[in-house]
């Protein structure tokens, strides 16, 4: 993540380890999830792709 807090990220990638990690990190960060994730695939219809939501609560 960068220096710059934002209140709203969209995280994306293909479904792996790293994009698990990257959505703990934001957690860790104290982003709370927003929505349920969502899955695609690449245009060759091999690769599962996935979005997941993220926001910092307002106090």
């Amino acid at each position: 993540m960068s220096d710059t807090r934002l209140r709203y990220q969209l995280l994306t990638g293909p479904d792996t380890h790293e994009f698990c990690l990257r959505v703990s990190q934001a957690l860790d960060d104290g982003y709370v999830l927003y929505g349920s994730p969502s899955i695609t695939f690449d245009s060759a219809g091999t690769t599962p792709i996935v979005a997941q939501a993220v926001i910092l609560p307002t106090n």
